[in-house]
């Protein structure tokens, strides 16, 4: 006798999807024109249709453990060709979203990073942390704004050895061991899967293999983002996206360079770096470089998003992270500018404000866009390494088949 599944809809669920960008998700009749139209979903069970069927079915189990949803780099082109106007574009980076709640925890982060009423709390942590060491450091040197020989350096009122490398190093390691969790916890969700029929001319790779080549063919040129079209609102972002990629690549490699040089610095003297550093120093050069190109990365990213914005709407969650790496750039730029226009008070405040925006893009990370990153790349090498990405097969061997 056939056995029949009752099916409970999680109402909890869909409520949370409508409130981080899924809004339009009752509108979709399933006709599939976006997994007709997508250029980077696998042919066999494409998405996004069959993730909006489990959406509006209030299936949060089996849309979170869906490896499809990170497959997705939201280039746009379902949501512009929906005849209904359910933005499934927005409805797959809304699962996104409900995934990183459920990857890892603390949960409240997940929640407060999903809606605007939440903002203020977010600021207020690391707004009263550095305030506090601002507190403590301005009354020893008795105003808040010092400049000992005439020279404003940020290090008096944030000390790098007492406040900014404990603090930031801490946050640093909480991000890795979030990430270790929702890492751990995604593998395991992909594991309880079924079985996968791969049809290919090699037996199925080891997942670091796969999670090479995804890095060698798609991080390191961010191919997707190209295959997502060459139309103008396309190019946009896949040029916003690899200038800010490659330009926090350069800014990593100024923070890493500088942290070993003032380190090894205290053991091995004629390796410790002068600071503040000279403009023509090659490492502030490469730091001058590398906020350029996040201001024109930001520049195509922002139009973007606003053209996108008046088509389909869009929610606190599609901004957070852009406004963040905004705020992180300019009170960067700004404070370097009147350090040297020696405008100690404007100095000071701003690299405060510069401190609070790069512990929130840092600190927040699991829970932000910036976090399918991690997420993302490790999908996308299970993905590969189940076949589920397109793959060329030679015609001899077409007919092996081999069962993972």
């Amino acid at each position: 006798m056939t056995s029949v599944s009752r099916i409970e809809p999680d109402l909890g669920f869909i409520q949370d999807l409508q409130n981080v960008g899924g809004l339009d998700l009752n509108k979709c009749y399933q006709c599939a024109t976006c997994s007709v139209i997508c250029p980077i979903s696998p042919m066999d069970k494409p998405f996004p249709r069959k993730e909006m069927i489990w959406a509006q079915w209030g299936l949060k189990d089996k849309v979170v453990q869906d490896v499809d949803i990170w497959l997705c780099h939201k280039c746009g082109q379902c949501t512009e060709t929906c005849p209904r106007g359910a933005n499934p574009g927005e409805l797959m980076a809304a699962l996104r979203n409900v995934a990183y709640q459920s990857l890892a925890g603390p949960r409240f982060l997940g929640r407060w990073m999903s809606s605007a009423k939440h903002l203020p709390k977010l600021i207020a942590i690391p707004a009263v942390i550095f305030l506090i060491v601002w507190l403590i450091t301005g009354s020893i040197y008795g105003t808040p704004f010092p400049t000992p020989h005439g020279e404003i350096e940020f290090g008096h009122i944030f000390p790098g050895d007492f406040s900014i490398d404990p603090i930031f190093g801490l946050a640093a390691l909480f991000v890795l061991y979030t990430f270790y969790r929702g890492i751990s916890t995604m593998a395991q969700t992909f594991k309880e899967q079924p079985r996968t029929f791969v049809v290919g001319f090699h037996r199925p790779q080891s997942i670091w293999v796969s999670l090479w080549q995804v890095i060698k063919e798609e991080v390191i040129t961010h191919k997707k983002w190209r295959d997502c079209g060459t139309e103008e609102p396309e190019e946009a972002k896949f040029k916003g996206h690899i200038l800010l990629f490659y330009s926090f690549v350069a800014l990593f490699i100024v923070t890493g360079i500088v942290a070993f040089t003032h380190w090894s610095g205290k053991v091995v003297g004629f390796l410790d770096m002068p600071y503040p550093m000279a403009l023509w120093n090659p490492v502030k050069i490469l730091a001058n470089l590398g906020a350029i190109g996040l201001v024109v990365g930001l520049v195509y990213l922002t139009k973007r998003r606003l053209n996108a914005a008046q088509r389909d709407g869009s929610s606190f969650y599609d901004w957070y992270l852009l406004a963040t790496i905004w705020v992180v750039t300019l009170t960067g730029i700004l404070s370097e500018i009147f350090r040297l226009l020696h405008v100690a008070g404007l100095s000071y405040i701003v690299y405060y404000l510069h401190l609070i925006s790069v512990f929130m893009l840092i600190a927040y990370l699991p829970w932000s866009k910036l976090g399918h990153l991690v997420y993302r790349v490790v999908a996308l090498a299970h993905a590969r390494r189940l076949g589920r990405v397109s793959t060329e097969i030679s015609t001899e061997q077409k007919n092996q088949l081999y069962v993972l």
